[in-house]
């Protein structure tokens, strides 16, 4: 079964509780503290494998999560740290990440790995906040969560030439004839249900991918037919060689055919239009074709056709030598250019407000933030200490100083998630 869009969800592993504990040999004077740190959660990595074509594995796989990395332990032994995992995806997949929107990685190259989501790092254990002044501190943090994330999957397949016409125009006939491909031929429409790869030879031996993309029809950019679902295995061609039916065989108008399927692919993406195009006129053995052709050529002048015949196997080794030219002239550039990949990078790694403060209809402070939000998740509040070490780090951020401005008094209730305490000035 070829699938090549999924949605599902990632869950990078948690990073491992610190250890608070205390040597405590008979011979060994102010032993002092001996927790280990945790280890660090599992990374979620996405791996190019040539051997997979389709996203079948990942279809019924609703959430991909990560092992958590192992807690501390006294002694200073620190907690193990988990192994990545590595998720096999086909080449020409692309990840976008559904609550940004943002493309996470574009995976187009041979045995290319990307961080997709990234495990927590581990807590530290007593021993790392030991200090001059602090020699026996007696608390511990906890593991940080990883990342979670709600992702689109997508395989955008890598072919150098893109065939594409209404259905029925002999796209199928056509790469059965080029290359050793064997798609379903047969005569109604939309024999072809999945996107079809074929090697071509041209006759100096040249050789380049071909795809046999299925059949669209008018509203196709909008979901209709078989829809944009394989549009997107267009983006990635370097030429497109358009199949036109010139006979008339299904009582259209050529012309009008030209024109609607240059609308849709216009429609799905403006990009597609500026690609080089190629007419192939197929089914020229049939009556009328000769006809048609001539006003057709009256209206796309400026377009290179060819006439072929698929049924008969004539002309196509021209259109297969001028494309293998046509390639060789156009340079092979990623789908997404290095100004996209630039602000991906700039908006993923743009320094925030470390805290925001809002006021809930009960009176409430309510304090969120990346920063503030995980330090309370790392923090163990199992004595004085830690407590009062949590109260100074916020101060330090300056959330002190914030509610004092926004006119907190003593004994205002503040929230942090989901942890109430109360306001001292």
């Amino acid at each position: 079964m070829f699938v090549d869009e999924v949605t599902i969800k990632v869950e990078a592993g948690n990073g491992g509780d610190g250890c608070t504990a205390f040597r405590r040999e008979k011979f060994v004077e102010m032993g002092g503290p001996y927790g280990g740190n945790g280890g660090h959660g599992a990374d979620i990595i996405f791996k190019v494998d040539e051997g997979l074509h389709t996203l079948l594995d990942l279809r019924y796989q609703k959430t991909i999560k990560g092992s958590n990395g192992e807690n501390g332990r006294g002694k200073n032994q620190h907690g193990k740290g988990a192994e990545p995992l590595v998720v096999r995806v086909p080449q020409g997949t692309v990840v976008t990440d559904l609550d940004t929107g943002l493309v996470i990685a574009d995976l187009s190259r041979k045995d290319q790995e990307e961080l997709i989501a990234k495990g927590g790092r581990g807590g530290r254990g007593n021993t790392a906040f030991k200090t001059q002044t602090n020699t026996a501190p007696d608390y511990s943090e906890k593991g940080e969560e990883g990342e979670e994330k709600t992702l689109k999957v997508e395989v955008k397949m890598l072919a150098d030439v893109g065939l594409v016409g209404l259905p029925s125009v002999g796209k199928s006939t056509i790469i059965s004839c080029v290359s050793k491909s064997k798609p379903k031929i047969a005569a109604y429409h939309f024999t072809t249900l999945n996107p079809n790869l074929g090697v071509v030879k041209a006759s100096d031996g040249r050789s380049f991918v071909m795809a046999d993309l299925p059949g669209l029809i008018e509203g196709a950019s909008q979901g209709e037919g078989l829809g944009d679902k394989f549009l997107r295995h267009i983006e990635r061609t370097r030429v497109i060689a358009h199949v036109i039916d010139m006979s008339g065989s299904e009582l259209r108008d050529p012309y009008e055919d030209y024109l609607l399927i240059n609308k849709e692919l216009g429609e799905f993406n403006t990009k597609l239009l500026e690609k080089p195009q190629i007419i192939v006129a197929n089914k020229m053995d049939i009556e009328g074709a000769k006809d048609n052709l001539e006003e057709f050529k009256k209206k796309v002048p400026d377009v290179e056709i060819f006439e072929v015949s698929a049924a008969t196997n004539t002309g196509l080794q021209a259109v297969v030598d001028k494309l293998a030219d046509m390639l060789d002239a156009i340079p092979v550039n990623p789908l997404y250019d290095d100004s996209q990949i630039e602000s991906h990078v700039l908006y993923k790694f743009k320094k925030e407000e470390p805290f925001t403060i809002t006021r809930d209809d009960d009176g409430t402070w309510a304090i969120s933030g990346d920063e503030v939000e995980r330090i309370f998740k790392m923090t163990k509040f199992s004595g004085e200490e830690a407590e009062y070490r949590f109260a100074k780090k916020l101060s330090r951020m300056g959330i002190d100083d914030k509610l004092r401005e926004l006119g907190a008094e003593e004994g205002d209730e503040v929230r942090i998630l989901d942890f109430y305490f109360m306001f001292k000035d």
